[in-house]
């Protein structure tokens, strides 16, 4: 039996298996495949707390003192074992990346706010706020103007 896995983000996902005759084997692999709907949430920790977070009630996930937490629709911050760059792989597309250390739920950003040095803040509606890269920035003006 030969396994095959490619993972290719720009191309539609199908499973194809390629098989003699069905059996007990191939009813499991259908059985997971069409029950599978792709992952909704992650698990973030807080002191003696573990919860899971669904990715609608995120309202961004940064890099704080070199360790990445989730802060959620009211404030609170769960540290997330994960790195950026794995969540950003399993992120729905409604989270954008509005600078090198921050993903950001498009749904939960209230407004941008010009600062007074010249840059530009993503606020959120739960009060947080962080500041968008002048390259993330355009990108999202981008996406903006295309909707």
């Amino acid at each position: 039996m030969k396994y095959k896995l490619i993972i290719d983000k720009n191309s539609d996902e199908e499973i194809i298996a390629k098989v003699h005759a069905p059996s007990s084997l191939t009813e499991q692999i259908e059985n997971l495949v069409c029950s599978y709907s792709g992952p909704d949430s992650i698990i973030g920790y807080r002191e003696d707390e573990m919860k899971k977070l669904l990715f609608s009630d995120v309202e961004c996930i940064t890099v704080i003192d070199k360790k990445v937490v989730a802060i959620d629709t009211d404030g609170k911050r769960f540290l997330l074992k994960d790195r950026l760059r794995e969540l950003e792989n399993i992120l729905p597309s409604y989270f954008i990346r509005i600078n090198k250390s921050t993903l950001a739920n498009e749904h939960r950003i209230l407004r941008f706010d010009a600062v007074f040095s010249g840059g530009v803040d993503a606020v959120f509606k739960c009060g947080y706020r962080d500041y968008v890269s002048r390259r993330c920035f355009s990108q999202i003006k981008r996406r903006y103007e295309r909707a």
